[in-house]
């Protein structure tokens, strides 16, 4: 953990103050979705186990059911991509790296309550 992190959890902000308040009164999860990035400029490009993310993903896999909006807990870092349990889906889920369409937005422990409770998550078809 690095300076800045130790100072940001032994702060009493929390970036996901009034997010849900804002969030309940959006329908779209594309909106949500915007709300919440523009609050987690935090970003990596690969992830740590143990931490947690949001990001945009598209399969490229056809006719596989997605969460295009994950919200993660990393377990496992592969060279092909990770793997975590997504708060969205309640169960693990694979990411490949060509399929991530972002950086990976962090999530601090404290902010995680806050975010599974906006209800961001969007889940489609590749067709």
């Amino acid at each position: 953990m690095d300076e800045e992190q130790e100072q940001y959890l032994e702060s009493d902000i929390l970036r996901t103050e009034g997010l849900v308040d804002i969030c309940e009164g959006l329908t779209d999860a594309d909106d949500k979705m915007t709300e919440v990035l523009e609050r987690l400029s935090e970003v990596e490009v690969v992830p740590d186990v143990g931490r947690y993310y949001t990001f945009i993903y598209r399969p490229k896999t056809s006719r596989i059911r997605y969460d295009e909006y994950p919200l993660i807990a990393c377990t496992e870092v592969t060279r092909w991509g990770f793997r975590g349990i997504n708060y969205h889906w309640g169960q693990f889920r694979n990411y490949t790296w060509e399929e991530v369409q972002s950086n990976l937005h962090v999530i601090y422990p404290r902010e995680l309550e806050d975010l599974r409770s906006i209800g961001y998550q969007k889940f489609d078809l590749n067709i």
